[in-house]
């Protein structure tokens, strides 16, 4: 899964974000910086490209993802690690960074909590989080074909949980409940460029959840198909663009 996901979602998602959060970063001047959720470190170059001088650690709750992002990315500290037991002291970090990562945290409080015990008295935690799925090009043109193939019923995964923690209300609660204020919610739209329709596609179909419910089918490989022709019908053929909206948090401790 790792290796169709790095392939063909994470460019296409992720490098513009990270681009984007990796300059919010290098305007705090951060000297020590932890990355939760770094996957195989898309958001991590970014970071280091922008503040050399930093000191990054990168984790990862999935020992696959922290395997593959140290080899792609040798200048940062790998470290696998569970958000909500972070295996650090307290208060030894300027900035903590988590992109696209939180939606996935099963007790986002918990985990929070942990982000304000490793950061220092005046240090930063910036993150990022989807907006709802119809603000994202990609992901709302795969889950009506997924839907339109699939009218038994299709994986609702999408909606629910990478595009399910959109509402900035909601996100400021949670840092609340664990000690941090929310300093700003900017919402932010950036374009996506892939190879192709069918490319996304793939990755949905491959490198996420939704593949499960897929490849338990007889249909599977008719389903993927029709899948991949229902989007490139409504996306286009040849490479593609969509607008990807998500929301840019910034938080510290109270007081």
């Amino acid at each position: 899964m790792p290796e169709a996901y790095d392939r063909h979602l994470v460019p296409v998602f992720f490098g513009p974000f990270a681009a984007d959060l990796a300059a919010r970063a290098a305007a705090l001047r951060p000297r020590t910086v932890l990355e939760l959720a770094a996957g195989t470190g898309a958001l991590t170059s970014a970071l280091l490209d922008a503040v050399p001088t930093a000191s990054v650690t990168a984790t990862d709750l999935n020992e696959a993802m922290v395997i593959a992002g140290s080899a792609r990315e040798p200048r940062a500290h790998w470290r696998q690690a569970d958000a909500q037991e972070l295996p650090f002291e307290d208060g030894g970090f300027d900035l903590v960074l988590c992109q696209f990562g939180v939606m996935f945290f099963p007790d986002r409080p918990a985990a929070y909590a942990e982000v304000r015990r490793v950061l220092a008295p005046r240090g930063r935690f910036l993150f990022n989080s989807w907006g709802p799925l119809a603000t994202h090009g990609f992901g709302a043109a795969f889950q009506a074909a997924l839907e339109g193939s699939m009218p038994d019923g299709a994986p609702t995964f999408l909606p629910d949980v990478p595009h399910g923690y959109a509402d900035p209300a909601v996100v400021a609660a949670d840092l609340a409940a664990a000690g941090l204020a929310l300093a700003t919610a900017e919402e932010v739209t950036l374009e996506g460029v892939a190879e192709s329709a069918a490319s996304v596609a793939t990755g949905f179909l491959t490198g996420t959840p939704v593949s499960a419910a897929v490849q338990a089918r007889e249909d599977a490989q008719a389903l993927q198909l029709a899948v991949t022709r229902k989007m490139t019908d409504h996306l286009g053929p040849g490479p593609v663009t969509a607008p990807m909206t998500a929301t840019v948090y910034t938080a510290h401790h109270h007081g």
